[in-house]
């Protein structure tokens, strides 16, 4: 079977043969997916011209019912996406509740918030200016949707929250979304889309889709769509310099890599609960998803004398579960999504053991994963590592393995803890464990401005947190520097990202008539 496209409203095969996507367990081919012979060009105007104006005269609470009934459709079929989860993506049930769950759910939180938004089409920003020395002549500040596309390049981590996540917000916003998902888990994305527009929930032309290649979408997008981009470092460069982009200095948000961190604090000692939490959050942050999410713990910084009993215990912990197919009883970790991934990682992991000692895993002889054969699956042996080179490390603080690998680095104090979590010259988040006042208060400042978040947990908080790597749609995701500079979600904030700013200058009665069909943009902080 080969996906079809969703292209200016019609259902297309792309032409030729096609790509495999494979069951990353047994290898087996389970569809094709081909982008060749689809107009890109001709699906970004018919997104732009009938997409976009019929979503925009629903206003932001019409938009976010919509929202609501894309919940309905999607969590009718959810049994049917975990099948696609676990075959696509060798995706145990907690992997694939992670993903489809957590689609679900951010779009039940865009829903509930873009109602507060109201009837309005466009959002007010501040008081008006005085212009003149009467109030003849004033200025008000808009934020206007954008008339263009949301065009979304997405990672095969994520193949329902990836769009969920990116499309909520865009279309709460009227702004019609074109999706370009990763071509080893399309299957999962295709098919949410298919029942979305089978349902009859959007206007034409306000969800595409496009399966295998992108070719030559970026040659045709304009000065008024977004191009959203999650994937590695190297693609998201390319895209920052193709010469459409530059050229009409299309919007561009980009997530990219990211060697995250989770901190213990010089309190969090064995047998304290921080320590605990700590183990508890590293494991689960390794294993989860097989280690392939952007947030996913890679670096583990700990004070010298905890370091060791730390690397015990996490070690101890990751000695009890079972690694193999998702289909058989008690297996806890999965295969990583590809060979190509698996081959990738094994490089990656590679590198890191010259310049570390393995704890634990590593992937030897006597690693043997259930029910699978290694020759034809995609399997990397949880492996934890051990690097005391501090900063003089080259690899640990620069090669993330996007699978499950973490490293412990020990540190002598704060300032050497703060020296250390910068290294990773931008991250989407650190989280640190610890109930010291002094320590925090120092940590937390020094490390912000390189990290999209912090999640501090100490005994106080204990289990209620929302850990490390889940990424909750009231709060901001994205990072700075090799994370990609991008901002995403953040509640109502994320609708800024497809409004313009414009101010009008007017007279009072004009400006009052563009008020009265505007939302406050105060609104967009809560």
């Amino acid at each position: 079977m080969k996906l079809a496209n969703y292209v200016y409203g019609q259902w297309l095969e792309g032409a030729g043969d096609g790509i495999a996507l494979q069951d990353p367990v047994t290898g087996e081919e389970l569809v094709r997916v081909s982008s060749e012979g689809i107009d890109t060009a001709r699906a970004l105007e018919f997104a732009r011209n009938t997409g976009g104006p019929a979503l925009r005269a629903l206003g932001y609470e019409g938009r976010a019912a919509l929202l609501g009934a894309i919940v309905e459709v999607l969590s009718a079929k959810r049994a049917e996406y975990f099948d696609i989860a676990l075959r696509n993506s060798g995706s145990t049930e907690a992997d694939a509740a992670f993903d489809v769950d957590g689609a679900i759910f951010t779009l039940k939180s865009y829903a509930r918030a873009g109602k507060a938004l109201g009837p309005a089409r466009h959002l007010k920003e501040g008081a008006r200016v005085a212009l003149a020395k009467t109030d003849a002549f004033q200025g008000q500040h808009f934020l206007m949707p954008l008339s263009g596309v949301a065009v979304f390049i997405n990672a095969f981590n994520f193949p329902a929250w990836g769009l969920w996540e990116k499309a909520a917000p865009a279309l709460l916003a009227g702004v019609p979304v074109l999706v370009k998902p990763a071509t080893p888990t399309a299957w999962l994305t295709q098919r949410m889309v298919e029942d979305v527009v089978r349902a009859g929930i959007l206007p034409a032309g306000a969800l595409s889709i496009v399966c295998g290649s992108a070719r030559d979408l970026l040659d045709h997008v304009g000065e008024c769509d977004v191009v959203s981009f999650t994937g590695s470092a190297d693609t998201a460069a390319r895209m920052r310099t193709h010469p459409n982009i530059v050229a009409r200095s299309v919007r561009l948000n980009i997530e990219a890599d990211s060697i995250n961190s989770a901190i213990l604090g010089p309190d969090a000692q064995p047998g304290t609960p921080e320590f605990d939490l700590a183990v508890k959050e590293i494991v689960r942050e390794m294993t989860i998803k097989t280690g392939q999410k952007c947030t996913a713990i890679r670096r583990v910084l700990v004070p010298t004398a905890a370091s060791r009993p730390l690397a015990d215990a996490v070690a101890a912990k990751l000695a009890s579960y079972r690694v193999g197919n998702p289909k058989s009883e008690g297996v806890r970790v999965g295969p990583l999504v590809s060979r190509a991934q698996q081959a990738a990682a094994l490089e990656g992991l590679a590198k890191l053991r010259e310049e570390c000692e393995t704890v634990f895993g590593g992937g030897g002889a006597d690693f043997a994963p259930v029910d699978a054969d290694p020759a034809v699956s995609a399997f990397v042996q949880p492996t934890l590592l051990y690097c005391d080179k501090g900063l003089d490390a080259r690899y640990v603080h620069d090669v993330e393995v996007f699978g499950p690998v973490a490293t412990i680095v020990p540190y002598a104090d704060t300032a050497e803890a703060i020296a250390l979590a910068r290294r990773g010259r931008g991250s989407l988040v650190a989280s640190v464990y610890s109930g010291d006042a002094a320590f925090l208060a120092e940590l937390v400042p020094g490390i912000a401005d390189l990290h999209g978040r912090v999640m501090v947990v100490d005994a106080a908080v204990g289990a209620n947190h929302t850990g490390h790597g889940n990424v909750m749609p009231s709060c901001l995701h994205g990072g700075p520097g090799r994370a990609g500079g991008g901002e995403e979600l953040g509640g109502l904030r994320a609708l800024a990202t497809y409004h313009r700013r414009c101010v009008v200058q007017g007279g009072p009665a004009l400006l009052e008539a563009l008020s009265r069909d505007a939302a406050d943009a105060a609104l967009l902080g809560s």
